[in-house]
Protein backbone atom coordinates (compact mmCIF):
# COMPACT_ATOMS: atom_id res chain seq x y z
CA UNK A 1 0.00 0.00 0.00
CA UNK A 2 1.43 3.47 -0.89
CA UNK A 3 0.15 6.73 1.48
CA UNK A 4 1.72 10.09 1.29
CA UNK A 5 2.41 11.65 4.72
CA UNK A 6 2.71 15.34 5.55
CA UNK A 7 5.69 15.52 8.24
CA UNK A 8 5.49 18.92 10.21
CA UNK A 9 8.25 18.54 12.58
CA UNK A 10 7.98 22.17 14.48
CA UNK A 11 9.74 23.84 16.91
CA UNK A 12 11.83 22.28 19.87
CA UNK A 13 12.20 18.37 20.39
CA UNK A 14 9.23 18.30 17.66
CA UNK A 15 12.26 17.80 15.48
CA UNK A 16 13.67 14.82 17.21
CA UNK A 17 10.62 13.02 17.97
CA UNK A 18 9.33 13.20 14.79
CA UNK A 19 12.79 11.73 13.60
CA UNK A 20 11.85 8.80 15.35
CA UNK A 21 8.58 7.94 14.41
CA UNK A 22 9.43 8.38 10.83
CA UNK A 23 12.36 6.00 11.50
CA UNK A 24 9.60 3.49 12.82
CA UNK A 25 7.50 3.91 10.14
CA UNK A 26 10.01 2.98 7.61
CA UNK A 27 10.32 0.03 9.57
CA UNK A 28 6.75 -1.10 9.17
CA UNK A 29 7.20 -0.41 5.63
CA UNK A 30 9.69 -2.49 5.44
CA UNK A 31 8.31 -5.23 7.10
CA UNK A 32 5.10 -5.43 6.02
CA UNK A 33 5.46 -4.41 2.48
CA UNK A 34 4.18 -0.45 2.27
CA UNK A 35 5.43 2.60 0.25
CA UNK A 36 5.06 5.51 3.06
CA UNK A 37 6.02 8.88 0.81
CA UNK A 38 7.32 11.77 3.71
CA UNK A 39 6.80 15.06 2.29
CA UNK A 40 7.85 18.01 4.89
CA UNK A 41 6.65 21.19 6.00
CA UNK A 42 7.10 24.05 8.22
CA UNK A 43 4.54 25.40 11.51
CA UNK A 44 5.09 27.18 13.68
CA UNK A 45 8.24 29.15 15.22
CA UNK A 46 10.53 27.78 12.41
CA UNK A 47 7.98 29.08 9.97
CA UNK A 48 7.76 32.34 11.64
CA UNK A 49 11.79 32.75 11.34
CA UNK A 50 11.47 31.61 7.31
CA UNK A 51 8.38 32.69 6.17
CA UNK A 52 6.95 35.08 8.22
CA UNK A 53 3.83 33.42 9.43
CA UNK A 54 3.00 30.50 11.46
CA UNK A 55 1.57 28.40 9.25
CA UNK A 56 2.54 29.05 5.54
CA UNK A 57 0.38 28.44 2.66
CA UNK A 58 2.33 25.95 1.12
CA UNK A 59 2.11 23.83 4.40
CA UNK A 60 -2.10 23.69 3.99
CA UNK A 61 -1.66 22.69 0.78
CA UNK A 62 1.05 19.90 1.42
CA UNK A 63 -1.41 18.80 4.38
CA UNK A 64 -4.52 18.65 2.26
CA UNK A 65 -2.87 16.74 -0.36
CA UNK A 66 -1.94 14.42 1.94
CA UNK A 67 -3.25 10.81 3.33
CA UNK A 68 -2.69 11.79 6.99
CA UNK A 69 -0.37 14.62 8.83
CA UNK A 70 2.10 14.11 11.34
CA UNK A 71 3.21 16.85 13.48
CA UNK A 72 5.75 17.06 16.44
CA UNK A 73 5.48 20.40 18.51
CA UNK A 74 5.88 24.26 18.41
CA UNK A 75 6.36 26.81 20.38
CA UNK A 76 9.33 28.53 22.29
CA UNK A 77 10.30 30.91 24.94
CA UNK A 78 12.45 32.56 21.86
CA UNK A 79 9.01 34.13 20.39
CA UNK A 80 7.08 34.50 23.69
CA UNK A 81 7.30 38.24 23.17
CA UNK A 82 5.71 38.34 19.82
CA UNK A 83 2.75 39.46 19.32
CA UNK A 84 -0.12 37.47 19.34
CA UNK A 85 -0.73 36.85 15.50
CA UNK A 86 2.76 35.96 15.51
CA UNK A 87 3.02 33.19 17.54
CA UNK A 88 4.01 29.76 17.08
CA UNK A 89 1.08 28.37 18.35
CA UNK A 90 -1.54 30.44 16.03
CA UNK A 91 -0.08 28.03 13.49
CA UNK A 92 -1.60 25.01 15.94
CA UNK A 93 -5.07 26.68 15.88
CA UNK A 94 -5.02 27.95 12.29
CA UNK A 95 -4.14 24.35 10.90
CA UNK A 96 -7.00 22.62 12.49
CA UNK A 97 -9.29 25.42 11.87
CA UNK A 98 -7.72 24.60 7.59
CA UNK A 99 -7.80 20.92 8.43
CA UNK A 100 -11.43 21.58 10.35
CA UNK A 101 -9.88 19.15 12.82
CA UNK A 102 -12.92 19.43 15.50
CA UNK A 103 -12.21 16.36 17.35
CA UNK A 104 -9.32 15.22 19.61
CA UNK A 105 -8.81 11.76 20.68
CA UNK A 106 -6.33 11.61 23.61
CA UNK A 107 -5.78 7.75 24.81
CA UNK A 108 -3.82 6.70 28.32
CA UNK A 109 -3.46 3.05 28.81
CA UNK A 110 -1.76 1.44 31.89
CA UNK A 111 1.42 -0.05 31.57
CA UNK A 112 2.50 -2.32 34.57
CA UNK A 113 6.32 -1.79 33.57
CA UNK A 114 6.08 1.82 34.07
CA UNK A 115 3.93 1.60 37.38
CA UNK A 116 6.93 3.17 39.78
CA UNK A 117 7.37 6.22 37.26
CA UNK A 118 3.69 7.54 38.22
CA UNK A 119 2.94 9.45 41.66
CA UNK A 120 -0.02 7.47 41.97
CA UNK A 121 -0.52 4.36 44.05
CA UNK A 122 0.03 0.98 41.64
CA UNK A 123 -3.79 -0.20 43.09
CA UNK A 124 -5.59 3.11 41.75
CA UNK A 125 -3.81 3.22 38.08
CA UNK A 126 -3.41 -0.69 37.14
CA UNK A 127 -6.34 -1.03 34.40
CA UNK A 128 -6.78 2.40 33.34
CA UNK A 129 -7.73 2.16 29.54
CA UNK A 130 -9.54 6.07 28.65
CA UNK A 131 -9.92 8.38 26.02
CA UNK A 132 -10.46 12.27 26.27
CA UNK A 133 -12.19 13.45 22.91
CA UNK A 134 -11.77 17.14 23.01
CA UNK A 135 -13.68 19.39 21.15
CA UNK A 136 -10.83 21.12 19.20
CA UNK A 137 -12.19 23.67 16.85
CA UNK A 138 -14.39 26.24 19.64
CA UNK A 139 -14.46 27.64 22.49
CA UNK A 140 -11.93 30.36 24.51
CA UNK A 141 -9.21 29.42 21.78
CA UNK A 142 -11.23 30.61 18.80
CA UNK A 143 -14.34 33.12 20.31
CA UNK A 144 -14.17 36.75 19.30
CA UNK A 145 -13.19 39.25 20.68
CA UNK A 146 -10.25 38.18 22.17
CA UNK A 147 -8.42 41.03 22.48
CA UNK A 148 -6.76 44.01 25.37
CA UNK A 149 -8.98 46.39 25.44
CA UNK A 150 -9.79 49.66 28.28
CA UNK A 151 -12.92 49.70 30.14
CA UNK A 152 -13.32 52.72 33.08
CA UNK A 153 -10.07 54.12 32.38
CA UNK A 154 -7.83 50.79 33.17
CA UNK A 155 -6.32 47.93 30.95
CA UNK A 156 -9.03 45.01 30.61
CA UNK A 157 -9.17 41.59 28.65
CA UNK A 158 -11.46 39.79 27.03
CA UNK A 159 -11.88 36.66 25.86
CA UNK A 160 -14.97 34.84 24.02
CA UNK A 161 -16.27 31.08 24.77
CA UNK A 162 -18.50 30.47 21.69
CA UNK A 163 -19.99 27.33 20.45
CA UNK A 164 -22.43 26.82 17.78
CA UNK A 165 -25.24 23.40 18.57
CA UNK A 166 -23.77 21.62 15.87
CA UNK A 167 -20.53 22.08 16.62
CA UNK A 168 -20.93 20.33 19.99
CA UNK A 169 -23.11 17.66 18.84
CA UNK A 170 -20.08 16.52 16.01
CA UNK A 171 -17.78 16.05 18.80
CA UNK A 172 -20.29 14.41 21.14
CA UNK A 173 -21.41 11.70 18.64
CA UNK A 174 -17.86 11.05 18.18
CA UNK A 175 -17.57 10.09 21.80
CA UNK A 176 -20.93 7.89 21.47
CA UNK A 177 -19.60 5.85 18.63
CA UNK A 178 -16.17 5.75 20.17
CA UNK A 179 -17.65 4.23 23.67
CA UNK A 180 -19.73 1.90 21.44
CA UNK A 181 -16.42 -0.05 20.66
CA UNK A 182 -15.30 0.21 23.97
CA UNK A 183 -17.26 -0.56 27.55
CA UNK A 184 -20.23 1.91 26.54
CA UNK A 185 -19.73 4.50 28.84
CA UNK A 186 -19.76 8.20 27.95
CA UNK A 187 -18.83 11.17 30.64
CA UNK A 188 -19.59 14.65 29.73
CA UNK A 189 -17.75 17.08 31.10
CA UNK A 190 -19.02 20.83 31.62
CA UNK A 191 -19.41 23.54 33.98
CA UNK A 192 -23.34 23.76 33.99
CA UNK A 193 -23.59 25.14 37.20
CA UNK A 194 -22.32 28.32 35.85
CA UNK A 195 -21.44 28.26 32.10
CA UNK A 196 -24.63 28.48 29.50
CA UNK A 197 -22.33 27.04 26.97
CA UNK A 198 -22.26 24.11 29.43
CA UNK A 199 -26.05 24.25 29.65
CA UNK A 200 -26.48 23.80 26.54
CA UNK A 201 -23.73 21.29 26.15
CA UNK A 202 -25.15 19.34 29.08
CA UNK A 203 -28.80 19.34 26.68
CA UNK A 204 -26.95 18.18 23.23
CA UNK A 205 -25.26 15.06 25.17
CA UNK A 206 -28.74 14.19 26.60
CA UNK A 207 -30.33 14.41 23.16
CA UNK A 208 -27.18 12.62 21.14
CA UNK A 209 -27.55 9.92 24.34
CA UNK A 210 -31.21 9.00 22.81
CA UNK A 211 -29.41 7.32 19.71
CA UNK A 212 -27.40 5.48 21.59
CA UNK A 213 -29.51 3.43 24.13
CA UNK A 214 -26.43 0.85 24.60
CA UNK A 215 -24.34 3.64 26.04
CA UNK A 216 -24.50 5.06 29.64
CA UNK A 217 -24.18 9.04 29.77
CA UNK A 218 -23.20 10.50 32.67
CA UNK A 219 -22.26 14.05 33.67
CA UNK A 220 -19.58 15.63 35.69
CA UNK A 221 -18.48 18.95 36.37
CA UNK A 222 -14.68 20.13 35.79
CA UNK A 223 -13.88 20.40 38.93
CA UNK A 224 -14.81 17.16 40.19
CA UNK A 225 -13.41 15.37 36.89
CA UNK A 226 -10.10 16.67 37.64
CA UNK A 227 -10.05 15.20 40.68
CA UNK A 228 -11.82 12.20 39.96
CA UNK A 229 -8.82 11.86 37.68
CA UNK A 230 -6.77 11.06 39.82
CA UNK A 231 -8.67 9.64 42.79
CA UNK A 232 -10.76 7.18 40.49
CA UNK A 233 -9.17 7.24 37.03
CA UNK A 234 -10.45 3.77 36.84
CA UNK A 235 -13.97 4.79 36.66
CA UNK A 236 -13.32 6.50 32.75
CA UNK A 237 -14.05 4.76 29.64
CA UNK A 238 -14.64 7.91 27.23
CA UNK A 239 -15.26 11.21 28.32
CA UNK A 240 -16.22 14.08 26.26
CA UNK A 241 -15.52 17.67 27.08
CA UNK A 242 -15.53 21.01 25.72
CA UNK A 243 -11.88 22.59 23.93
CA UNK A 244 -10.11 24.13 26.82
CA UNK A 245 -11.57 21.65 29.47
CA UNK A 246 -10.45 18.56 27.57
CA UNK A 247 -6.58 20.65 26.61
CA UNK A 248 -6.45 20.80 30.43
CA UNK A 249 -7.79 17.35 31.53
CA UNK A 250 -6.04 15.28 29.28
CA UNK A 251 -2.98 17.21 30.31
CA UNK A 252 -3.43 15.83 33.79
CA UNK A 253 -4.03 12.25 32.77
CA UNK A 254 -0.13 12.32 31.88
CA UNK A 255 0.12 11.50 35.55
CA UNK A 256 -1.39 8.21 35.29
CA UNK A 257 1.47 6.86 32.86
CA UNK A 258 4.09 8.73 34.48
CA UNK A 259 5.03 11.63 31.67
CA UNK A 260 3.75 13.66 29.08
CA UNK A 261 6.18 11.96 26.85
CA UNK A 262 3.88 9.12 26.74
CA UNK A 263 0.95 10.01 25.59
CA UNK A 264 -0.34 10.27 21.63
CA UNK A 265 -3.34 11.92 19.86
CA UNK A 266 -5.42 11.99 16.96
CA UNK A 267 -7.28 14.74 15.86
CA UNK A 268 -10.30 14.15 13.38
CA UNK A 269 -12.06 15.96 10.57
CA UNK A 270 -15.17 15.60 8.61
CA UNK A 271 -13.30 15.40 5.39
CA UNK A 272 -9.65 14.54 6.04
CA UNK A 273 -7.08 14.51 6.31
CA UNK A 274 -6.49 13.56 10.04
CA UNK A 275 -3.72 14.58 12.11
CA UNK A 276 -1.61 12.92 14.47
CA UNK A 277 0.91 14.64 17.26
CA UNK A 278 1.91 13.97 20.95
CA UNK A 279 0.28 16.04 23.56
CA UNK A 280 3.97 16.86 24.97
CA UNK A 281 4.85 20.97 24.17
CA UNK A 282 8.13 21.43 22.41
CA UNK A 283 10.80 21.35 25.59
CA UNK A 284 12.94 23.68 24.58
CA UNK A 285 14.91 22.87 27.58
CA UNK A 286 15.85 19.94 26.22
CA UNK A 287 16.10 20.44 22.54
CA UNK A 288 19.05 18.56 20.79
CA UNK A 289 20.33 17.09 23.53
CA UNK A 290 18.70 13.51 22.80
CA UNK A 291 16.91 13.29 25.82
CA UNK A 292 13.67 13.88 24.59
CA UNK A 293 10.82 10.88 24.61
CA UNK A 294 9.54 9.70 21.21
CA UNK A 295 7.38 7.33 22.34
CA UNK A 296 4.47 9.39 22.68
CA UNK A 297 5.08 10.54 18.61
CA UNK A 298 5.60 6.39 17.80
CA UNK A 299 2.25 5.76 19.25
CA UNK A 300 0.56 8.88 17.57
CA UNK A 301 2.37 6.93 14.26
CA UNK A 302 0.74 4.01 15.52
CA UNK A 303 -3.09 5.88 15.45
CA UNK A 304 -2.07 6.85 12.20
CA UNK A 305 -2.00 3.26 10.79
CA UNK A 306 -5.41 2.07 12.64
CA UNK A 307 -7.47 5.34 12.15
CA UNK A 308 -6.29 6.77 8.80
CA UNK A 309 -4.79 3.56 6.58
CA UNK A 310 -7.16 1.18 8.49
CA UNK A 311 -3.96 -1.02 9.15
CA UNK A 312 -4.45 -2.73 12.25
CA UNK A 313 -2.08 -5.42 12.34
CA UNK A 314 1.13 -2.80 12.16
CA UNK A 315 -0.50 -0.55 14.68
CA UNK A 316 -0.85 -3.65 16.59
CA UNK A 317 3.06 -4.09 16.01
CA UNK A 318 4.12 -0.45 17.21
CA UNK A 319 2.27 -0.57 20.03
CA UNK A 320 3.08 -4.44 21.01
CA UNK A 321 7.41 -3.02 20.27
CA UNK A 322 6.61 -0.45 22.52
CA UNK A 323 5.34 -2.00 25.50
CA UNK A 324 8.04 -4.82 24.61
CA UNK A 325 10.69 -2.54 24.72
CA UNK A 326 9.02 -0.69 28.04
CA UNK A 327 9.11 -4.45 29.85
CA UNK A 328 12.81 -4.71 28.59
CA UNK A 329 13.59 -1.83 31.07
CA UNK A 330 14.55 0.70 28.62
CA UNK A 331 13.65 4.53 29.41
CA UNK A 332 14.72 8.07 28.84
CA UNK A 333 15.09 10.08 31.02
CA UNK A 334 11.29 11.34 32.13
CA UNK A 335 10.41 7.91 33.10
CA UNK A 336 13.35 6.72 34.20
CA UNK A 337 13.83 4.78 37.66
CA UNK A 338 16.55 3.19 39.88
CA UNK A 339 17.72 -0.32 38.27
CA UNK A 340 16.37 0.71 34.56
CA UNK A 341 18.52 0.97 31.45
CA UNK A 342 18.61 4.87 30.67
CA UNK A 343 18.68 5.14 27.00
CA UNK A 344 18.18 8.31 24.90
CA UNK A 345 16.26 9.36 22.55
CA UNK A 346 17.58 7.43 19.32
CA UNK A 347 18.23 4.20 21.32
CA UNK A 348 15.18 4.26 22.67
CA UNK A 349 13.82 4.44 18.84
CA UNK A 350 16.58 1.86 17.48
CA UNK A 351 15.13 -0.49 20.11
CA UNK A 352 11.34 -0.12 19.36
CA UNK A 353 12.56 -0.82 15.44
CA UNK A 354 14.34 -3.57 16.10
CA UNK A 355 11.37 -5.08 17.93
CA UNK A 356 9.23 -4.27 15.03
CA UNK A 357 11.80 -5.80 12.43
CA UNK A 358 12.43 -8.61 14.94
CA UNK A 359 8.76 -9.91 13.41
CA UNK A 360 7.74 -10.99 17.17
CA UNK A 361 4.53 -11.91 18.49
CA UNK A 362 1.72 -9.20 18.02
CA UNK A 363 -0.80 -8.36 21.20
CA UNK A 364 -2.93 -5.72 21.05
CA UNK A 365 -2.56 -3.59 23.78
CA UNK A 366 -4.58 -0.53 24.12
CA UNK A 367 -8.18 -0.39 23.95
CA UNK A 368 -10.46 1.29 20.52
CA UNK A 369 -9.96 4.84 19.97
CA UNK A 370 -11.53 4.78 16.65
Amino acid sequence: MRKQIAVLPGDGIGQEVVKGAVEILRAIGERFDHQFRFTYGEIGGIALDSTGTPLPDDTIELCKASDAVLLGAVGGPKWDHNPPHLRPEQGLLKIRKELGLYANLRPTSYYASLADSSPLRRDVIEEVDMVIVRELTGGLYFGKPSERTYSNGEEAAVDTLYYERAEMKRVIQQAFELAQKRRQKVTSVDKANVLESSRMWREVAEDVAKNFPNVTLEHMLVDNAAMQLIKNPKQFDVVVTENMFGDILSDEASVLTGSLGMLPSASLSEQGPYLFEPIHGSAPDIKGLNLANPIAMILSAAMMLRISFGMTEEADAVECAVQQVLENGYRTKDIYSFGKNAVTTDEMVEAIKAEILDNGTILHIMGAYA
